[in-house]
């Protein structure tokens, strides 16, 4: 089209001339179409040559710039299809600038961290429940290999073998019972959701462990105000349970037990401190942790060592927080925030 135009718009030669062209005279007006139509035909053949070079050249830069640009996400794509559980210590770590495939790799190198640190709760919890299990199941395969194996076994042989069977299986019924209930409150959401009040709570709470509370000679203190929340009243008295609990058997002897409620605008609040060992404050964190019990870790001859981690999972399903804090003189404070019932 451009040639046709630029061939149309040239100066022509008056009607009738003719041109010579080798020595021969040739009419003017086919000389001009002739010469037209020849253009027209030399930037058709040269343009679809030179057309198909830039194809070909296009193609091939757009390649390899596209595996520059794409070599990170192929880098993500082989690391995810290399994860599993035993090789998740592998990070990207991606060097260069940081666009938008460096953001991809540094969420996956994230990902990988919390997955990693998931693994590794998980292996330590099961580990430890293993050797909770372990511990009241060796007693009692001991207890009646050695009844057994006695032939003058009495009566009273019997009963006393009975009575530490029985023992060892009240505290693995115990374990279990704390580990499921540990599994149903740590990151599943709450069933059933209904205004309760902490402080109702705590007073049934606390006539579970009086008794014990009163063998130990422990004096409680309480300061009760009216607390309202809303969540399962079955978890929360379980929490109240728990630190009432934890108060009164990691307690000194003639010691003492606070327990306060208050009521905000936005949290509810529960405070339960109590006497008894030191505890070095870098520790204190770590006595959340699953069987860990004071200063001893899987030790203790009471207690499933759970009570603090159903505590911290409770609280974290009625969206609440915990903290906990040693008491100078040694002891243990332990503030949880709930929210606050809806008027």
């Amino acid at each position: 089209m451009l040639v046709s135009r630029v061939v149309e718009s040239s100066p022509r030669f008056p009607e009738g001339s003719t041109v010579v062209v080798d020595g021969v005279e040739v009419d003017a007006a086919s000389l001009t179409d002739f010469l037209g139509r020849q253009a027209q035909d030399d930037v058709l053949r040269s343009g679809s040559v030179a057309f198909l070079c830039v194809v070909v050249a296009a193609a091939l830069l757009a390649w390899t710039i596209t595996g520059r640009v794409l070599r990170p996400v192929h880098e993500v794509t082989d690391a995810a299809r290399r994860l599993s559980a035993e090789s998740l210590g592998e990070r990207l770590r991606l060097v260069g600038p940081r666009d938008e495939v460096a953001e991809l790799a540094d969420t996956f190198d994230e990902m990988l961290d919390r997955l990693q640190a998931a693994f590794d709760s998980q292996r330590r919890f099961v580990a430890n429940a293993s050797h909770e299990l372990r511990t009241p199941l060796s007693v009692i395969r001991t207890e009646l290999d050695v009844t057994l194996s006695d032939p003058d076994a009495d009566a009273e042989e019997l009963r006393r073998m009975a009575g530490v069977v029985r023992s060892a299986g009240l505290r693995a019924e115990q374990l279990v019972s704390a580990l499921l209930l540990l599994a149903r409150t740590d990151g599943i959401g709450l069933a059933v959701r209904e205004p309760v009040d902490v402080s109702a709570l705590v007073e049934s709470a606390w006539r579970a462990v009086r008794a014990e509370a009163e063998q130990r000679g422990v004096r409680p203190v309480f300061h009760l105000a009216p607390a309202p929340a809303v969540g399962d009243p079955a978890l929360l008295e379980r929490i109240a349970g728990n630190l009432l609990e934890n108060a009164v058997r990691h307690n000194a002897p003639d010691g003492w037990v606070e327990v306060r409620t208050e009521g905000g605008p936005v949290w509810t609040v529960l405070r339960v401190s109590s006497s008894g060992q030191l505890i070095a404050p870098e520790l204190v964190e770590k006595l959340f942790e699953p069987f860990r019990r004071g200063g001893a870790d899987r030790t203790a001859r009471t207690g499933t060592g759970l009570g603090l981690s159903i505590v911290r999972a409770a609280v974290a399903a009625h969206g609440g927080n915990v903290q906990a804090a040693a008491v100078p003189g040694g002891g243990l404070s332990v503030t949880v925030h709930l929210p606050v019932a809806p008027a």
